[in-house]
């Protein structure tokens, strides 16, 4: 099937078998290419969400100032909240089959989609470069306490291996991404569960039961900060996978099995992180510098090897599934080369930034918090955008007018644009990130409620005000559309 306009990287390509390069980019996947069932979805999410980084949440939680009993409710809420928002996200994919910055057009306009598809480039070229980085630091403190060689040298060869191993996920495609899933679900499963047992012993009751309570502007911005650190970091790829299912399948079981395979892994690794860092003081203080490396000193030896392995697996499916979607946002953005071109540009920036944080970055939980908060803002207006688009449309997307300005779509769509950038300006404004004196900036428009060191200051409230004005903004656009445009619509 050809599309009105799609040349170089929106051409259509058959999926090919083996390991052959997948060939597929922004085009709609063809109809007989489509294939599979709903519950197909857990093992992307599954694989790319069970990283032993979720067991350092805890300690990041924590810090919030809040109880155990506080930090597991909002915790468990907003993984769930989170990954419900990549559910919705999901169904665009089955009604467009088409990659999510693609399908994005049809609530920005063909070019005025070139902003938010270079923002959800940057957040996945982002994410990878985290997980690619946490998986140098885990792999070389293992190392360390093997007595093995661990200094520079060593890094930089094991950053070499990840990030090839990640690049070829990305330039493989969709095929191997999934059989790559499959199988990290299982290995790093298995051998968590086996480093749960080992550790039970370094778990305090009467401590962590202790811990006391904090307020309400602490208890939001620990639900907020959970919601950005998981599923809302997903929201702007949650279509590009769910886009190979059948057009009947269930759009129920799309978004149950898309918010299960997502959800169910962090909110197990989340629990664990919290009864160990509520454990020992010096454990969590420990975690903010190197997450999985400092969960590795409570092994005994005989683990630590199987213990690198789940923590390099788990990273390694996360940047999998991050690589393949950057790649896609990058030629969203409108860069006119193959898919597979795109997924290795990416890798180099990957490699890049992993070097930073690695040798230059210094304590990573503040590189991390202020990248995950400030991204999280044009991020959470993108997704109220594309939701009140999701839940206004009643039927499939007219697939040939994604890919010409020409098309009812149109170029630019400017009550959405415009409520992109207002949820961004007015976002950063209610958050702070004190601790990255780079980002120190932000919350310019906190003065009524306390200021930058008021109790409100790390509420992160601009994400979920961010979100709100998104999705007016996107509502208003359908109320304001033509009628001849709503009919069309209605009838594709």
């Amino acid at each position: 099937m050809t599309t009105p306009g799609t040349v170089g990287p929106d051409a259509p390509a058959a999926v090919p078998a083996g390991l052959a390069v997948e060939l597929n980019a922004l085009n709609p996947i063809p109809e007989d290419e489509r294939r599979g069932r709903p519950a197909d979805l857990f093992w992307p999410w599954f694989g790319a969400n069970v990283s032993v980084l979720g067991l350092g949440y805890g300690s990041y939680l924590l810090a919030f100032g809040v109880s155990f009993w506080q930090a597991l409710i909002v915790g468990v809420l907003g993984i769930i909240a989170s990954f419900l928002l990549c559910g919705f996200v999901s169904l665009a994919g089955r009604r467009g089959s088409a990659p999510t910055m693609v399908l994005s057009r049809a609530s920005f306009g063909i070019d005025g989609n070139r902003l938010p598809a270079l923002v959800s480039w940057v957040l996945t070229v982002g994410w990878e470069t985290v997980l690619a980085s946490l998986a140098v630091l885990a792999t070389t403190t293992v190392f360390k306490e093997l007595g093995w060689s661990h200094g520079d040298a060593t890094q930089v060869v094991v950053l070499l291996v990840v990030v090839a191993v990640v690049i070829a996920a990305g330039v493989f495609g969709f095929g191997i991404v999934m059989r790559l899933q499959v199988v990290i679900t299982w290995v790093t499963g298995v051998l968590t569960l086996v480093y749960f047992a080992l550790v039970l012993d370094d778990i305090h009751w009467d401590t962590v039961s202790s811990l006391p309570g904090g307020g309400t502007p602490a208890v939001i911005g620990g639900f907020v900060f959970m919601m950005t650190g998981f599923g809302l970091g997903w929201v702007n790829a949650a279509a590009d996978y769910s886009r190979y299912l059948p057009r009947v399948a269930s759009g129920r079981g799309i978004v149950g099995w898309t918010t299960l395979g997502g959800a169910v892994a962090p909110v197990v690794l989340l629990v664990f992180g919290l009864l160990l860092a509520g454990s020992s003081t010096d454990l969590s203080d420990a975690i903010g510098a190197d997450p999985i490396g400092a969960l590795s000193t409570l092994l005994p030896t005989w683990f630590l090897v199987p213990f690198a392995l789940v923590a390099v697996l788990g990273l390694i499916g996360g940047a999998a599934l991050d690589i393949y979607s950057s790649g896609l946002a990058l030629l969203s953005v409108g860069l006119p080369v193959p898919r597979y071109v795109a997924a290795a540009i990416d890798g180099v920036i990957m490699l890049l930034g992993a070097i930073y944080i690695v040798f230059g970055s210094g304590t990573f939980i503040f590189t991390f918090q202020g990248f995950l908060i400030t991204l999280g803002v044009p991020i959470a207006a993108w997704c109220g955008v594309f939701l009140a688009d999701v839940a206004t449309r009643r039927r499939d997307y007219v697939q040939g007018d994604l890919y010409s300005a020409a098309g009812r779509y149109g170029s630019m769509r400017w009550v959405p644009v415009l409520a992109l950038v207002l949820g961004t300006v007015v976002g950063w404004g209610l958050v702070t990130n004190t601790y990255a004196g780079w980002l120190d900036w932000q919350g310019y428009l906190l003065g009524p409620i306390g200021g930058r060191d008021g109790d409100w200051a790390f509420a992160n409230l601009g994400v979920l005000v961010s979100l709100v004005i998104g999705f007016v903004g996107g509502l208003v656009t359908w109320l304001w559309l033509p009628p001849t445009e709503v009919e069309a619509t209605e009838a594709a």
